[in-house]
């Protein structure tokens, strides 16, 4: 998107359908159609073309983004902080230990108290799974009974900043890393991404990150390859969304559980370690009882059981099976970096300082890609709400 011009991608934008988008929420992108999707990516980068020409992309006189981390984060927090302020909006993090649902403020009441002047709520719920996205639902279902009984003023929207089934802003902005990387989403098609299991001497992390990337990357025609060991399978219904999608592009999803395999002439490779599905079903229901002796028991077995693929690592010496030895590394980071981090882990010293510079861009497009799902969740016409901005001129840094 780097070759084209503001008015030519103001066009496009124009001409994508993004009505349903307009007050509505961004839980899941196979919930988003293509037009939606392809809005997102377009209205980031003009977002971030207008940033770069020092033009002010203040829409909101005043408001608040919400955000509500259930699980600790650098980036996400960070980037949804910086989105929000990028189009205007202060922020406030509600922090649930120091508010009334420590003494038992319902999911329904809190959200109404919360968004009295609100226009967006992040959420992150990543922990448990059957848990971040229906309580993610719920908020959406308070909020908008608070608007339709008169309560709320407006409607805030809600984002996902990560839950237990898909994780939209990190692999919309790895996408959108993709976009540039290789000229084009139309050169997207026929790429080969492997995404992989890798070993990481800590367990419980969440599947959101593999499935919110092959959810997302066999819409584009790619040929994804989901590999991990016996035993650390992802959720059904995802890799059906995921096989679903790459008929309809005319991709693939191949799985295997051989790494090999997987980096085999692969443009693209994606190592990150995840916990097994059942043992994050089982981690949810030992929480519900609260059965901490059989969480430490089941931290106990998981660790045992990652130790088993200590081999499952991003070498130098994988790399080289990649399409010409020069694949693209990717990571959602903070990553397991041998020698480094930790004694032993996801990914070689050499190889991700190789890369370090590329993966600091691919987390750099996370601000403008939630700043679009508020743009677009705000503005009927989003191109033309650009264009006025653009014309407006009104510098964000006013240089005396």
């Amino acid at each position: 998107m780097s070759n084209i011009s503001t008015e030519e991608l103001i066009n496009q934008l124009e001409a994508l359908d993004t009505s349903k988008m307009y007050l509505n929420d961004f839980l899941l992108t196979w919930d988003k159609k293509n037009d939606e999707i392809d809005a997102v990516f377009k209205t980031a980068w003009l977002l971030s073309m207008l940033r770069k020409n020092n033009i002010s992309a203040k829409v909101f006189d005043s408001g608040l983004g919400i955000s509500i981390f259930r699980d600790n984060s650098t980036r996400t927090r960070f980037s949804f902080a910086s989105a929000c302020n990028l189009l205007g909006l202060a922020v406030a993090d509600l922090d649930e230990g120091k508010s009334q649902i420590a003494h038992g403020e319902t999911v329904r009441e809190t959200a109404n108290m919360v968004s009295f002047m609100a226009d967006i709520i992040g959420i992150r719920d990543d922990m448990y799974i059957g848990k971040g996205n229906a309580y993610m639902k719920e908020v959406a279902t308070a909020v908008d009974d608070g608007y339709k009984k008169g309560i709320l003023e407006q409607r805030p929207t809600l984002v996902n900043l990560q839950c237990d089934i898909d994780h939209p802003t990190q692999s919309m902005a790895d996408a959108m890393h993709l976009i540039n990387t290789f000229g084009g989403i139309e050169n997207l098609k026929g790429k080969k991404i492997a995404m992989t299991w890798a070993y990481s001497p800590s367990y419980g992390k969440p599947l959101s990150v593999p499935q919110g990337i092959i959810g997302l990357m066999t819409r584009f025609g790619m040929e994804v390859a989901l590999a991990h060991p016996k035993g650390y399978e992802v959720m059904q219904e995802v890799e059906k969304t995921a096989a679903d999608n790459a008929a309809k592009s005319g991709g693939t999803l191949k799985k295997t559980n051989d790494i090999e395999e997987a980096f085999e002439n692969a443009d693209i490779v994606y190592p990150k370690s995840w916990a097994p599905f059942e043992a994050m079903k089982n981690r949810t229901d030992y929480y519900g009882a609260g059965d901490f002796k059989a969480i430490k028991n089941l931290e106990k077995e998981l660790l045992a059981q990652n130790a088993e693929h200590t081999d499952w690592e991003c070498s130098e010496k994988l790399m080289k099976l990649t399409n010409k030895g020069k694949a693209l590394y990717m990571h959602c980071l903070p990553a397991d970096i041998t020698g480094v981090s930790c004694k032993k882990g996801e990914v070689e010293a050499s190889v991700f300082d190789r890369y370090k510079i590329p993966l600091y861009q691919q987390a750099g497009y996370k601000p403008y890609i939630i700043a679009a799902m508020i743009f677009l969740s705000k503005f009927k016409n989003p191109a033309k709400s650009i264009s006025s901005l653009i014309k407006k001129d009104e510098k964000r840094i006013c240089q005396r």
